[in-house]
């Protein structure tokens, strides 16, 4: 199924810039931030356009986001004919490089809330360092370049 089919499935428009982040986060196959998709269309959309079109992608269903700990939220699309990211799971973020995945295949815990309230939406991040910063700090220490404790 072509990003185009998806679009119009979805009932959107297919134009150039959704068709283009869409590509962008199915290649990613994780979440990623704002900054990082605007960094990957090169010029191809401004801050605002990919904020709309970020806004419009989840509404349909196509995408869904997550904030991390350090406060920005990441995008993550799945293809709607495929096995993949559906949301309604959590995401592990690492603390060293941003680092942010899917934990597919676990499902968020179910949450009673009072009566009367209705649920807007929920997410579990999980977070701590990846291999490859993990693998950074223990070079650090090894080195002695690990930084000294704050007083």
């Amino acid at each position: 199924m072509t990003e185009r089919t998806i679009l119009e499935e979805a009932g959107l428009r297919a134009t150039e810039t959704r068709l283009r982040v869409l590509q962008i986060l199915f290649e990613a196959g994780r979440p990623l931030a704002h900054g990082d998709v605007l960094e990957r269309l090169g010029g191809e959309a401004d801050r605002v356009t990919l904020y709309r079109t970020l806004t419009s992608l989840e509404r349909a269903g196509l995408v869904h986001r997550v904030q991390g700990t350090d406060g920005a939220w990441r995008f993550c699309a799945h293809r709607p004919d495929m096995p993949g990211c559906p949301g309604n799971h959590p995401h592990f973020l690492c603390l060293g490089c941003g680092l942010m995945v899917c934990l597919l295949g676990q499902r968020l815990p179910r949450v009673d809330v009072p009566e009367g309230c209705s649920v807007s939406g929920k997410q579990l991040v999980v977070y701590g360092l990846c291999p490859a910063c993990q693998a950074g700090e223990s070079e650090k220490k090894a080195s002695g370049q690990e930084r000294p404790e704050a007083d």
